[in-house]
């Protein structure tokens, strides 16, 4: 077993007295205050992982701070599958008025978990699956603010000469498919011959696996790469070849001077209003996907208070002014995760995949064709300009 599998197996850590271990289902939680709401939270990462799971405890603390009458406590390196089934049920069996578990993988397990304890609130980060009682899906439109970004970035690789960009995809899902679709056809929006290759990390969060697959994307002729996972890596691989990252998740992820930009969530005023409505019994668990007028999402370097990385404030002011003023309708509900994806699109097999003035549907974001689920335009092509086919 190497030093990094055995950290992770006994570094399921807790706050507040919280302790689990992860050889089985004896698991040790602290008892809720009877007097507050208690809320619990599951992270797949580290809190400090510079990505998503920081993203997440830090919209943790923000409800911490800006809701009277709570109890917060998470438990990070909790890994996907079965292994997070144990640690969901103690936290559940403790009483815990709600859950959040946030990553993809926790799904399936919290959906069980959830229909054993019916008085307990679950909410699902991304996934698909909602029971519309206790167990919700709570989910985001990045691929609007990833849509900004590959505007950016296509005309960053125009500039430079270099048409060819890349993504590091992390798992085989239509949320992936989505996210990378969305930054093809923005890069497509500033530079009409650009390409996009793909490489499949298979990960969520490793920063050695993250950085070589960037290294080597950088060397195979890419000029700007957007990250799907969880650590800064790609902009530390960028760095070194003199070339451009794109990072992801976490607001304080574009710290390397070859970063271009990152879109990041902002997952504290949602998650406040998901805690506020289950407490005044105003919020009813189901598929709850919010757009960019929820405050949930950013662009780093045009936020308030935010300057334009270096190689962004090397663009065309027209490219920029663009990229405000979508940001702008995003922020308003102008501008949403249907817009993305309005015909005419067509896939990089050369088919017309939406047809013109057709937008797809949820469904159609969020599912593959073998799940049978009703999508029509169902989310498994690529579009245009992206060098990669299907596994």
């Amino acid at each position: 077993m190497s030093f990094r599998t055995m950290w992770r197996l006994v570094s399921v850590v807790l706050v507040a007295g919280l302790a689990l271990t992860a050889c089985g289902p004896r698991v040790s939680v602290p008892d809720p205050d009877p007097d507050k709401f208690s809320v619990a939270m599951v992270l797949i990462g580290p809190k400090n992982d510079q990505g998503w799971s920081q993203a997440h405890y830090e919209g943790l603390e923000y409800v911490a701070q800006q809701v009277p009458g709570i109890q917060t406590v998470y438990v990070e390196n909790v890994p996907e599958g079965d292994e997070s089934e144990p640690v969901i049920r103690a936290l559940a069996a403790k009483g815990f008025d709600l859950i959040f578990a946030t990553s993809f993988g926790f799904m399936d397990q919290m959906e069980r978990v959830a229909n054993d304890f019916p008085n307990t609130y679950f909410i699902h980060i991304s996934g698909t699956k909602s029971n519309t009682t206790n167990f919700g899906n709570l989910m985001g439109a990045m691929e609007t603010a990833i849509y900004l970004a590959g505007m950016l970035a296509g005309e960053r690789a125009e500039m430079d000469g270099n048409l060819r960009l890349g993504y590091m995809a992390t798992y085989q899902i239509a949320e992936e498919l989505r996210l990378g679709n969305a930054f093809a056809l923005g890069m497509r929006k500033t530079c009409s011959e650009c390409t996009m290759d793909v490489r499949w990390l298979n990960t969520w969060h490793d920063p050695v696996v993250e950085k070589r697959v960037a290294l080597e994307m950088f060397d195979a002729g890419a000029q700007v790469v957007l990250s799907g996972a969880d650590t800064p890596a790609v902009a530390d691989a960028a760095e070194i070849k003199g070339k451009w990252g794109v990072t992801f998740d976490w607001v304080g992820s574009c710290i390397s001077p070859a970063c271009l930009t990152a879109p990041y969530w902002n997952w504290g005023p949602v998650y406040k209003e998901v805690v506020e409505g289950l407490m005044n019994k105003t919020y009813k668990p189901g598929w709850h996907y919010f757009d960019g007028d929820s405050g949930g999402l950013g662009l780093y370097g045009f936020m308030p208070g935010q300057e334009l990385t270096a190689g962004a404030a090397e663009l065309p002011d027209g490219t920029l002014n663009q990229v405000r003023a979508l940001l702008r309708q995003m922020q308003d509900g102008g501008f949403n995760r249907f817009s993305v994806f309005q015909g005419p699109i067509t896939d990089n097999k050369g088919n017309l995949i939406v047809a013109d003035g057709y937008k797809l549907e949820q469904i159609d974001l969020d599912q593959f064709p073998e799940m049978q689920l009703g999508c029509k335009v169902c989310m498994k092509w690529w579009s245009a300009g992206v060098n990669a086919d299907w596994p």
